[in-house]
């Protein structure tokens, strides 16, 4: 499955070292990137081992704000 995320925009490029390491390392996520410029995370996952929803969790506990989720 193929989830993007609309997020605040980010002030520095540690944002991104951020959020990509903490997705990537979860269970049932298969990639995670940051679009710094266009301020989206796109996301190949499992959903099986982990929602849309459960990924929005992981980035706002990291202290981000998600504007929007869409899945595919």
């Amino acid at each position: 499955m193929k989830t993007n995320l609309k997020t605040e925009t980010f002030t520095c490029p540690s944002c991104i070292k951020k959020i990509e390491g903490t997705l990537n390392r979860s269970d049932g996520v298969d990639t995670a990137k940051v679009l710094f410029n266009s301020s989206k995370v796109k996301v190949e996952h499992d959903e099986n081992k982990i929602s849309p929803d459960e990924i929005r969790g992981l980035i706002e506990k990291l202290g981000y704000e998600v504007e929007s989720v869409k899945s595919s």
